[in-house]
């Protein structure tokens, strides 16, 4: 049995960019070593398009503050945040690791119908890859990615895929759904984290590669101990040609 301690945030994000970043810094500490906490996207700042400028700044200090609580609680933080670089503005996803940032990537797939392309640049396709956490293989897609199945191959063979998402409540059962398809046919656990705001459809989700869902859209958080050992275990039993670790 291998364990780990899942944690999928689902909080509101406020125009207070400090207390939202209290927010995060209070939950870290509360879920204690080795756990692994996926935020919603952008939750420092929301989108912020009026104030692109501040939240980008304001990144600059989060970033040295969650550097600090993950080397402190000794866990791992995944989490997207607007940063620039080269005059152009990003929605960046890092995965803060024991004091370091041991992943990142660029939203690659921006959602047109929220104007995100409009203040966004895209990242590279190729920075969706599989990367480990204390040599757990896993991967991240950030809301709209989900969408796509072939990004869903692109992190084929990841053991945890984790989904930071700002996803509207008109569509609460695509979000649920395709997490939840996610799993199944990537044969891999799925730690998904929703906002909470009053637009948004909740729905944050731990997943089981058996398609086992744990969820409560009345609480701030979802957690669970898993066996990642599941993954190898129906990969052997249902054999789809995804790599066995």
């Amino acid at each position: 049995m291998i364990s780990k301690k899942l944690y999928s945030m689902q909080i509101k994000t406020g125009l207070d960019f400090a207390q939202n970043l209290k927010q995060v810094e209070d939950f870290v500490a509360q879920c204690g070593k080795n756990a692994i906490i996926c935020t919603p996207e952008v939750v420092l700042s929301g989108f912020a398009y009026q104030h692109m400028n501040e939240a980008s700044e304001f990144s600059k200090l989060a970033t040295e503050r969650l550097l600090e609580a993950s080397a402190k609680y000794k866990n791992t933080l995944v989490t997207t945040m607007i940063e620039e670089k080269n005059k152009k503005f990003y929605n960046n996803l890092k995965v803060f690791h024991k004091g370091e940032v041991i992943h990142k990537q660029s939203k690659h797939k921006l959602f047109s119908l929220g104007d995100e392309h409009l203040h966004f640049a895209a990242g590279e396709k190729d920075e969706i890859s599989i990367f480990e956490i204390d040599g757990l293989k896993c991967a991240a897609l950030i809301c709209f990615e989900l969408r796509f199945i072939e990004l869903w191959e692109q992190i084929k063979g990841a053991d945890l895929i984790l989904v930071s998402a700002q996803w509207g409540k008109a569509r609460k059962n695509h979000f649920e759904i395709l997490c939840s398809a996610l799993a199944v046919a990537n044969q891999a656990f799925v730690l998904a984290s929703n906002s909470a705001n009053d637009m948004m459809a909740k729905g944050s989700s731990i997943i089981t590669p058996y398609g086992i869902v744990y969820k409560n859209d009345k609480k701030h958080f979802v957690a669970c101990e898993v066996d990642i050992s599941e993954t190898s275990r129906i990969r052997k039993y249902i054999n789809t040609n995804i790599k066995i670790n």
